[in-house]
C-alpha cells in the first residue's frame, strides 16, 4: 500500500461456508492477494471486510475467494441495492433452508429403520435388517444426501486445506465403504458387522443440524434486515411546485419532501410544514410515539403519525441516521473479539490434527490386538466428532445477537473490541451538562414582590415580552414557559452583554438582569433579596426583573436534572459500579446536581482538556472508566476512556469519537449498555467452553471407543445447535430499568 494512501474497504457477500477452517481459508486467500491490508470473515454473516490498497478492485478479491472454491459477490454501493441484495439472500437462504428441510425428510425415513435395531437393542430387542435391505437404504443417502459433502471437501482438498466437510467425508465414506465390502464378501452373513446406520446417521444429523444451524443464523440477522427495511425506495418530492415521486436515492439537501400519514421518513431533516408524531422505535428504542411540530428535527426511517408532514431535507442518502446505525450495527456485527482470533489460528491446524489423530486411533486399536472393524469404529468416531462447526460460530452468533438486540433498544456499539471493554467496566464518569442535565436553561421560579401589584402570570408576560427580543439561553427559557400567549410589543429594546436586558413594554421602562444591571441602574433590590438568596442557594440563576425603578419580581432559571438520572446512577450502584461527573460548571452547582443525584464523587470547573487527564488518573489508580457525554469537549475524554458513550441527540464529533452510542438521550440506557455488553461477553465465552469441550471431551472418547459414528454425530451436530441457541437467548434480552440486573 503506497505510503499514506487511504485504504479501500470492501465487503464481500461470501457463499459456501461451511465451519471455521471455510472462513479461515477464504481470509486467508484474501490475506494472500497483494496490497491488501487486513480482512476478516464472518461465519454467521457469510461476509467478508477487507481493507486494500487504492487500485484493488471488488473483482480481484471475488476472485481469490472463488479460486478456494467459495462463492463471492461485491456489496453493492447504495443503500436502495443493498437491500435488494440482502432480500434477495434472504429469499436464497429461505430457499435453501426449505431444500435442506426436503434432503432432511428423505435422508431421516431412509435412515430411521437402519437405526431402529441399534435402538431396540437395550430393550431385549433384537432386531436385523437384511445386509442387502440395509445397502439399498443407506446408498442413497450416502451418494444423493451426502453429495454436498463430497463436493465441499473436494474443494478443500484441491486448495490443501481441510474442514467440516472432509471430516464427515472420510468417516462416512469409511464406515460405507467398509460396510458394502462387508455385504460384498459375507452376504447376509454380514449381518451385525455392518455400518451403514453409522454413516447413515451421521449425514442425517449433520442436515439436520445445519438446517437448525440455518434458521437460528437467520434469526441473528433480523437486526440488520429490520433496520435495512425501515427506509422507503421511493419519496414524495416538491420541485417546481409540483409534487412528483422519485427513487431516495435521488434526494438532494434541501429539497422539500411530502411525507404523507402512515408513510415512513426518508430523509433526516426539518419539519417546515405540519404536525404529527412520529414513531422513531426502531430508530431510538423509544416505544412511545413523539409528537413533531414545525421547526422539529426528523430521522431517516421514523414512522409518521396521522398528520401529512413537509420536511426539508438536511441528510440524504448515505448521509442519514438510519444508514449510519446500519453501518454501524454491520461493523460491530463483523468485527472479530481477540479470543475468536486464537479460535482461527486453532481451527487452521484442527482438522490436519484430527485427522492425523484419527489415523493413530485406527492403527492403536490394530496394534492392540483388535479387528479392523473395530479400529475402524473408533478412527470414524473421531473424525465425525471432530468437526469444527461449532468453534467457527461460537463468536459471531452471540456477537450478532446480542447487537442485534441492543439496537433494538437503542444502544450502538461500533466494534467488538469496544463491546469487550464495556463488559469489564467499573466506574462511570458522567459530564453533567446535556448528559445528566437536559443541557437547556428552562424556567424554574416566577416570584412576584409582595407589594408590586402583579400576580405571577403578569410578571411572566411582562418579562416575557422584553425577552421576545433576545436570543440570549436565558431569554428562550423564559419564552419556553408562555408558548401561545399573546405578548405586548416591546420598544428600546437593548441587550447588555453580561448582564441582562432593557425596553419599555406598556409604557413601563422593564430592566431584567443581575444585581450587577440593577446596581447600574440604581434600582433597590432589597425587597428581592430573599427571594434571590433562596434561588441562588439552590444553585440556580436569579434575575431580578424591575418596572419602572423598582423590583417587582424574581425569575430561577436552571439546567434541570433529567429525570431518568437519579435511576441510572442507582442502577449503576446496584450493579457495583460507581458513578462519578465531571462538569465546567460551578462547585455550587455541581453540588447540587450531585446531590440530587446522590453522587459520591465529583469535580467541578473542570475544563475540556483536563477530562482526558482524569480519566487517565482513574486508569492509573487501576479502575476501568467509561466515560458518557454529549458535547464537542467531551470528545477527548470519550476516546481516553476504556470505553466512550455519547448520547446520539449530541455533536457528531462526540459520536464519531465513542464506540458506544445512545440513540436517546437517556442515562439509564448506560447501565444497559454495559449489561448487554457483559451478557454478549459471557455468551462467547460460554459458546467456546462448550464447543471446546465438545471436542476435547470428546475425541478421546471417540478415539478410544466409547462412541459410535451415530452418536459422534448427535454430539458434533448438537455442539452447533446448542451454540446458536444459546447466542439466540441474547435477542430476547430488553433495558430493564425496574430491578438490578439479573445474571444469565
Amino acid at each position: 500500500m503506497a505510503p499514506g494512501a487511504a485504504p479501500v474497504h470492501v465487503v464481500l457477500d461470501i457463499t459456501g461456508m461451511t465451519c471455521a477452517a471455510c472462513a479461515g481459508r477464504v481470509e486467508n486467500a484474501l490475506k494472500r492477494v497483494p496490497g491488501v491490508a487486513s480482512a476478516a470473515v464472518n461465519l454467521a454473516l457469510e461476509r467478508a471486510d477487507v481493507d486494500a490498497a487504492q487500485g484493488i478492485t471488488p473483482a480481484q478479491l471475488a476472485a481469490a475467494v472463488e479460486r478456494t472454491g467459495f462463492g463471492a459477490h461485491p456489496r453493492p454501493p447504495s443503500a436502495a441495492e443493498r437491500r435488494r441484495e440482502e432480500d434477495r439472500r434472504e429469499a436464497e437462504r429461505v430457499a435453501a433452508e426449505r431444500r435442506q428441510l426436503v434432503l432432511l425428510v428423505f435422508s431421516a425415513a431412509l435412515t430411521l429403520p437402519l437405526v431402529l435395531p441399534m435402538v431396540a437393542a437395550p430393550f431385549g430387542w433384537h432386531l436385523h435388517l437384511d445386509p442387502w435391505i440395509e445397502l439399498a437404504l443407506a446408498t442413497p443417502v450416502q451418494v444423493l444426501v451426502g453429495a454436498r459433502f463430497y463436493v465441499a471437501a473436494w474443494k478443500a482438498v484441491r486448495a490443501f486445506s481441510g474442514n467440516m466437510d472432509l471430516l464427515v467425508a472420510l468417516g462416512t465414506t469409511a464406515a460405507y465403504a467398509f460396510s458394502l465390502y462387508m455385504v460384498l464378501d459375507r452376504g447376509a452373513a454380514a449381518t451385525g458387522h455392518l455400518y451403514f446406520e453409522g454413516a447413515a446417521a451421521v449425514i442425517t444429523l449433520v442436515v439436520f443440524g445445519k438446517w437448525l444451524e440455518a434458521r437460528a443464523k437467520r434469526g441473528t440477522t433480523a437486526a440488520i434486515r429490520a433496520l435495512m427495511t425501515l427506509r422507503p425506495e421511493r419519496a414524495h418530492v416538491l420541485r417546481d411546485g409540483a409534487e412528483i415521486d422519485v427513487s431516495v436515492e435521488d434526494l438532494r439537501p434541501g429539497e422539500h419532501i411530502v411525507v404523507r400519514p402512515g408513510e415512513r421518513i426518508p430523509v433526516d431533516g426539518t419539519i417546515v410544514d405540519g404536525e404529527s408524531e412520529a414513531d422513531e422505535s426502531l430508530i431510538t428504542g423509544e416505544s412511545v410515539p413523539v409528537v413533531k411540530r414545525q421547526g422539529d428535527k426528523v430521522t431517516a426511517g421514523a414512522l409518521n403519525g396521522v398528520g401529512r408532514l413537509v420536511v426539508a431535507a438536511v441528510a440524504v442518502g448515505e448521509d442519514t441516521t438510519l444508514a449510519r446505525i446500519i453501518r454501524m450495527v454491520e461493523n460491530a456485527q463483523s468485527g472479530k473479539a481477540p479470543v475468536q482470533r486464537l479460535v482461527d489460528q486453532v481451527s487452521a491446524v484442527f482438522v490436519p490434527t484430527v485427522i492425523v489423530i484419527a489415523i493413530l486411533a485406527f492403527a492403536g486399536w490394530l496394534v492392540t490386538g483388535h479387528d479392523v472393524e473395530a479400529a475402524l469404529v473408533a478412527a470414524v468416531s473421531v473424525l465425525v466428532i471432530a468437526c469444527p462447526c461449532a468453534l467457527g460460530l461460537a463468536t459471531p452468533a452471540a456477537l450478532v445477537a446480542g447487537t442485534g438486540a441492543a439496537a433494538k433498544a437503542g444502544i450502538l456499539v461500533k466494534d467488538i473490541e469496544a463491546l469487550e471493554r464495556a463488559a469489564v467496566v467499573d466506574t462511570v464518569v458522567f459530564d453533567k451538562t446535556g448528559t445528566l442535565t437536559e443541557g437547556r436553561p428552562a424556567l424554574t421560579d416566577v416570584v412576584p414582590i409582595a407589594d408590586s401589584g402583579l400576580d405571577r402570570d403578569a410578571l411572566l408576560r411582562l418579562a416575557a415580552a422584553v425577552q421576545a427580543g433576545s436570543e440570549h439561553p436565558l431569554a428562550k427559557a423564559v419564552m419556553a414557559a408562555v408558548p401561545g400567549v399573546a405578548l405586548p410589543p416591546v420598544e428600546k429594546f437593548k441587550a447588555l452583554v453580561g448582564r441582562g436586558v432593557t425596553g419599555a413594554v406598556e409604557g413601563r421602562a422593564i430592566a431584567i438582569g443581575n444585581r450587577d444591571l440593577m446596581t447600574e441602574l440604581a434600582i433597590d433590590i432589597g425587597p428581592a433579596a430573599a427571594a434571590l438568596d433562596n434561588i441562588e442557594g439552590e444553585a440556580r440563576t436569579a434575575v431580578v426583573v424591575a418596572a419602572d425603578g423598582r423590583a417587582v419580581g424574581v425569575l430561577g432559571i436552571a439546567d434541570p436534572v433529567r429525570r431518568e438520572a437519579a435511576e441510572a446512577v442507582a442502577l449503576l450502584a446496584a450493579r457495583g459500579i460507581a458513578a462519578q461527573m465531571l462538569t465546567g460548571d460551578s462547585q455550587a452547582v455541581a453540588a447540587k446536581v450531585a446531590g440530587d443525584l446522590k453522587l459520591a464523587a465529583f469535580k467541578a470547573g473542570v475544563k475540556p482538556a483536563d477530562k482526558s487527564a482524569a480519566l487517565d488518573a482513574l486508569k492509573a489508580d487501576g479502575k476501568r472508566p467509561a466515560m458518557v457525554g454529549d458535547g464537542i469537549n467531551d470528545a477527548p475524554a470519550l476516546a481516553a476512556a476504556e470505553v466512550g458513550i455519547a448520547l446520539g441527540t449530541g455533536t457528531d464529533v462526540a459520536v464519531e469519537a465513542a464506540p458506544v452510542t445512545l440513540m436517546r438521550p437517556d442515562p439509564r440506557l448506560v447501565p444497559a449498555a454495559l449489561d448487554i455488553a457483559r451478557r454478549t461477553v459471557r455468551k462467547i465465552r460460554q459458546n467456546l467452553f462448550w464447543a471446546f469441550v465438545y471436542n476435547v471431551i470428546g475425541i478421546p472418547l471417540a478415539a478410544m471407543g466409547f462412541l459410535t459414528p451415530a452418536l459422534a454425530g448427535a454430539a458434533m451436530a448438537m455442539s452447533s445447535v446448542s451454540v446458536v441457541t444459546n447466542s439466540l437467548w441474547l435477542k430476547r434480552w430488553r433495558p430493564d430499568f425496574s430491578r438490578p440486573a439479573r445474571p444469565d
